[in-house]
């Protein structure tokens, strides 16, 4: 695991580093609250062990102000403490605390705590998937991929910078449930988003928006890298045949793209032009790439 620990002592620190790390974990190491926050802030960490008593933020105050961030994204807190009692655990459990570890500390104790912490993480991480992904295709599910562009749009606000949008529609897929039977349907819904995935940059995002209809959000793109981007997705798809079922299917999608325009925190504004565009592709022929109107 990436380890956080904030400690104003630096014998305490600088052991509990070295056990850590003799356990086989990534280590950073701060000498109070105010820098820990900082570095979770950039990196988000899996798990901290923060000192209780430091200069600035300390321990319970740290618990509090990453328990009350903004993040999907869960980290393990377990506070370092010399002071025992009933009293401190409420207060650190209140504070947003995970677990305890009492100083000097004992090494086994400390693997014992270690596991427990990736058993809960692991769990977190499979509950967080299981909300945001889409079962059937393993991309974003409708809700994720609308709160992707929702964070998008409010950072180009703040800081500027282009957002591209492209709608895909899966031509005639009624046709393949039809002919070829609903299993065969999902196995060209699973490979085309695969195919979809293969094609995007590390940072674009692509979630199924309903039914055979996809979203790819892409930052950072204006009209042409986002038109490039779209093409590349047309073309991965119809490149090779999908198998499904016992016989192979020609699969081939429409797409329709807009880039964000003026101050709009409103995905509606976005993705109304993609969706006019999306019509014109499809009226136009099927497996085309079409362009909001200027």
């Amino acid at each position: 695991m990436d380890i956080l620990i904030a400690d104003d002592d630096t014998t305490s620190r600088l052991v509990l580093g070295l056990a850590l790390q003799k356990l086989g974990h990534h280590v950073t190491a701060v000498v109070d609250g105010d820098a820990a926050l900082l570095a979770w802030r950039r990196q988000l960490f899996s798990l901290l062990i923060s000192d209780w008593m430091m200069p600035g933020l300390d321990g319970p105050a740290l618990c509090r102000a990453i328990r009350t961030a903004e993040c999907q994204h869960y980290t393990y807190l377990l506070l370092l403490t010399a002071h025992g009692g009933r009293t401190n655990y409420l207060e650190g459990i209140q504070a947003g605390a995970d677990d305890f570890l009492t100083k000097p500390f004992d090494e086994e104790l400390l693997a014992a705590r270690l596991h427990v912490a990736e058993r809960i993480l692991q769990l977190h991480e499979t509950l967080r998937r299981e909300a945001t992904h889409d079962r059937l295709t393993g991309v974003l599910n409708r809700a994720a991929i609308l709160d992707h562009l929702q964070q998008a749009l409010e950072r180009r606000v703040r800081e500027g910078g282009d957002i591209g949008l492209i709608l895909v529609d899966l031509d005639h897929f009624k046709q393949i449930n039809d002919r070829h039977g609903h299993l065969a349907g999902d196995a060209v819904l699973q490979e085309a988003a695969r195919r979809m995935r293969m094609a995007l940059r590390p940072y674009d995002r692509v979630g199924r928006y309903g039914g055979e209809e996809f979203l790819v959000l892409a930052p950072d793109s204006g009209s042409d890298d986002t038109r490039a981007i779209a093409e590349r997705i047309r073309q991965a798809i119809q490149a090779t045949p999908i198998v499904a079922g016992d016989g192979e299917l020609i699969v081939t999608a429409s797409l329709g793209l807009a880039n964000a325009r003026g101050g709009s925190f409103d995905p509606a504004d976005l993705i109304a032009p993609a969706d006019a565009a999306l019509y014109r592709a499809k009226k136009g022929g099927r497996n085309r790439v079409e362009a909001e109107l200027e």
